[in-house]
């Protein structure tokens, strides 16, 4: 139930423990519903391969490592509350208990050696335990296992290239304009040509920059790497769950930066390799291969039917 369904009272107004009042204002209710998300975490408001109103938290973890992002982002968020109301109570005692009314006579005390050792070793203690988990983590993203698949990035202006270097094909993936957009693909996010992969296989990601430089970022894989011209950058994810997932360039690299974003499709191996042997025909000859969704609506259809017999 929302939060104004709970707000929610006889006629115009609002109703709070019985009380009719005022309608709130739209803005006070976003404030309100902002507040609860981020006393519960914003879980409830975060999607899962693209933006989500209301969200606060990250997107949904859709590999191993954006699994790891996660837990340390909110392992994060409870050390710093922690220290918040640490210091918020500290300041409050000393504006109540050293105020110059309830302590006229102040003490002319310089020096505490328990305070002072205290106050150096607890703050290192708070990084030790920042740094362990922040340290696995990297090693978690830059260790790379042995990739099932590689596929190349090259950012352009303004869109993205994408190649299967073991499957000789390589082709371009644009923004569909909005009135082009069918119903359920995202705006500023659907592209024409989505980059396919098969889900749980390790992608070795390859990219780079034909002019100026870029940023390949997918957030619910846990991957963002720029794309610099002359120079290949590496990274990988293993998708453990099949849908589309969308990301964008996160580096200001010209006039229509905010018009190349990255659609990623992830589906079954079977449907994959039907997809790889349409796009290694139709890229050969020229034309667009079938789309993904396309594929996977006939497979489906394949297996009802042999399953039926």
């Amino acid at each position: 139930m929302s939060l104004q369904r709970l707000l929610a009272g006889p006629g115009t107004g609002y109703l709070v423990e019985g009380v009719h009042t005022a309608m709130l204002p739209k803005k006070l209710i976003g404030l309100m519903v902002f507040v609860v998300a981020s006393v519960t975490g914003g879980v409830a408001f975060a999607g899962m391969g693209q933006p989500t109103e209301w969200q606060t938290g990250l997107q949904g973890a859709a590999t191993p490592v954006m699994e790891d992002i996660v837990w340390f982002n909110d392992f994060l968020f409870w050390i710093i509350a922690a220290i918040t109301l640490f210091v918020l109570v500290l300041l409050v005692y000393v504006m109540v208990r050293f105020n110059a009314r309830a302590n006229p006579v102040p003490s002319r005390t310089t020096h505490n050696t328990l305070i002072e050792v205290m106050w150096t070793i607890v703050p290192v203690l708070i990084l030790v335990s920042i740094a362990v988990p922040s340290f696995r983590l990297l090693f978690l993203q830059l260790d790379q296992p042995k990739p099932d698949l590689t596929v190349k990035v090259t950012g352009k202006q303004w869109f993205w290239s994408y190649g299967y270097p073991d499957q000789k094909f390589e082709f371009d993936s644009l923004l569909v304009p909005d009135k082009d957009l069918k119903p359920g693909q995202p705006r500023l996010l659907a592209v024409d040509n989505e980059l396919v992969v098969p889900v749980n296989k390790v992608v070795s990601v390859m990219v780079t920059g034909a002019d100026v430089i870029h940023s390949f970022s997918v957030p619910s894989f846990g991957i963002k790497i720029d794309a610099v011209p002359g120079r290949l950058n590496e990274t990988w994810f293993k998708a453990d769950r099949e849908g589309t997932y969308y990301g964008q360039c996160s580096q200001l690299c010209g006039r229509d930066h905010a018009f190349m974003p990255i659609a990623v499709h992830v589906v079954s191996e079977q449907a994959y390799q039907a997809w790889v042997d349409q796009a290694k025909k139709k890229y050969a000859e020229g034309l667009p291969p079938t789309p993904v969704a396309e594929i996977e609506k006939h497979l489906t259809k394949v297996v009802a039917s042999a399953d039926v017999k």
